[in-house]
């Protein structure tokens, strides 16, 4: 099978955690145990998240000189370059020599005119309290909002349209290489007139962009691991239920929390329909089970009815 899996940041990093080097790299080598027996026999394409990354080198550069401060797009690139290095060298150290990794920067090109870039809603860097988010938003003019019982920045988030170097990772996949690419929902760009390209100010949607390469590749499976074990119908009430496998169509039945589960919920919905291949969603440590249906939840289009978690 060939399978795109995607590193939710709080798969990497789990919330309120220090933004260590250590912290990262001892969550990574546990990510990398928990996906080596699926690419020792599958195809394998791993994307990453990237907001508390890309949120503390914000933070750093906003200590330089304010008319000096890097853009999101560069953010972004040095982001997928440190979470791929630590994600390459901990596979590396698990797969036989035979199998090899590869970290590839990835643009995503995007529309200019795109409607996020008027409503900032994707949620980046640390948590903090709510005294701590109030005068981050006044003294730098951040965006904030809510991030459960926690407040965090965000910015724009367009839409993916595009993924650049879709054409060398099929090339990799095809040569048997482990491919980690699209960090952070990819480096966004957009096309000037003369048909150049320059960076925006945003970050991607890590499962939109997920997705689409998913779909691009005819991809099997999508995988997107998170903190959540499963999805779940009427979440953190008393009368919450876990679903195990649902058909893409019936997803629309419920609502998800936005800039939470209704990313994921909408880029599998999106794969399952373009491919009639199958998406799961559930915890990291589980992703060899999720994929056999034993853990999580797998949406398919073939799905007859709702099945529930006991």
């Amino acid at each position: 099978m060939r399978i795109v899996i995607a590193l939710g940041g709080n798969a990497l990093l789990r919330r309120g955690e220090a933004l260590t080097a250590e912290n990262q790299r001892h969550n990574i080598k546990f990510a990398a145990e928990a996906l080596a027996p699926i690419a020792s026999n599958h195809e394998l394409i791993i994307t990453h998240g990237n907001g508390p990354q890309v949120g503390l080198l914000a933070l750093q550069s906003a200590a330089y000189l304010a008319d000096e401060m890097y853009p999101l797009d560069i953010l972004g690139a040095e982001s997928e370059g440190m979470i791929g290095y630590l994600i390459e060298q901990e596979l590396t150290n698990i797969l036989p020599e035979q199998r090899p990794c590869a970290t590839l920067l990835t643009q995503v090109e995007v529309d200019p005119k795109d409607p996020a870039f008027q409503k900032a809603s994707k949620p980046i860097g640390p948590v903090y309290s709510a005294t701590e988010a109030q005068r981050l938003a006044r003294d730098r003019g951040w965006r904030i909002a809510p991030d459960g019982a926690y407040f965090r920045r965000v910015v724009a988030s367009p839409r993916p349209l595009r993924i650049l170097e879709l054409g060398i990772i099929n090339r990799l996949v095809e040569q048997d290489v482990l491919v980690i690419c699209v960090g952070g929902g990819g480096i966004p760009v957009v096309r000037r007139e003369d048909g150049s390209l320059i960076g925006v100010e945003a970050v991607i949607d890590k499962d939109a962009a997920s997705a689409l390469l998913a779909r691009d590749l005819r991809a099997d499976a999508l995988l997107m691991l998170t903190d959540v074990d499963a999805v779940y119908q009427n979440w953190s009430r008393p009368e919450q239920r876990a679903i195990r496998r649902i058909s893409a169509s019936a997803l629309s039945r419920f609502s998800f929390a936005e800039g939470s589960m209704a990313p994921k919920i909408q880029a599998a919905r999106e794969f399952v329909d373009a491919t009639g291949g199958i998406a799961g969603i559930g915890l990291l440590k589980d992703a060899g089970a999720i994929l056999a249906g034993s853990a999580g939840t797998l949406i398919s289009a073939d799905a007859a009815d709702i099945v529930w978690w006991q």
